[in-house]
């Protein structure tokens, strides 16, 4: 009887040691949030920028511009061939650049480098794009020879043209706003600093301390 009695003080003697091992150990079992383990390598994907106006009319402006270097691409024969060529370089060019920023974007990549003016780099980018897009459709309509693949790469290079013009306006008002938003913001904060140096020069009890 005694033997079981020592046994059982034993066990609770062990248990309540356990019990005080674990709450005191440094190695606690973490629950981590079932967010942070979603995507490759805490990359995930922002379907609120993809379903939005700028989200979209990336999208738009990366599959455009695929379509027109395709187009462009199929031309076996061409006489002269610098409009051609032109196009050629102006369609690839606004692919790559918009299908990294796209992908920046819609990562939120971009938020990692934040040394970069994302924002200001995307109206670059829409600006030169539109301007291209506008040159070389029209060069390559005045110089081609009314193939299909022609005629099909000017189409598409304009519709690109005005995707891109719509994304650069509405990228410049963006850009305005938020300059504006910047601006008030800084001069709040400086009014503010002054009305409570002013209230501290008022204030004597402060002054007292002070000296």
């Amino acid at each position: 009887m005694r033997n079981g009695e020592e046994l059982e003080g034993f066990d609770g003697e062990a248990s309540s040691t356990s019990m005080i091992s674990g709450a005191s150990s440094p190695y606690q079992p973490t629950t981590e949030p079932v967010s942070q383990r979603r995507g490759l390598g805490g990359l995930r994907c922002d379907l609120d920028y993809l379903r939005g106006a700028f989200g979209r009319m990336k999208l738009a402006e990366v599959v455009l511009a695929l379509v027109a270097f395709i187009c462009i691409e199929t031309i076996m024969e061409c006489s002269p061939c610098e409009g051609l060529y032109f196009f050629e370089f102006v369609s690839c060019s606004a692919l790559v650049v918009t299908g990294v920023l796209l992908l920046m974007f819609s990562l939120n990549l971009h938020i990692r480098i934040p040394q970069i003016n994302w924002n200001l780099t995307d109206l670059v980018n829409t600006g030169l794009s539109t301007f291209f897009f506008f040159i070389a459709s029209v060069v390559l309509a005045a110089l081609n020879h009314k193939t299909g693949a022609e005629i099909a790469a000017v189409i598409f290079g304009f519709l690109a043209m005005a995707v891109y013009a719509v994304n650069t306006y509405l990228a410049i008002k963006k850009w305005r706003m938020n300059s504006r938003q910047q601006n008030s913001r800084q001069t709040s904060d400086y009014i503010r600093a002054r009305t409570e140096s002013r209230e501290v020069d008022h204030r004597p009890e402060i002054q007292r301390l002070d000296a």
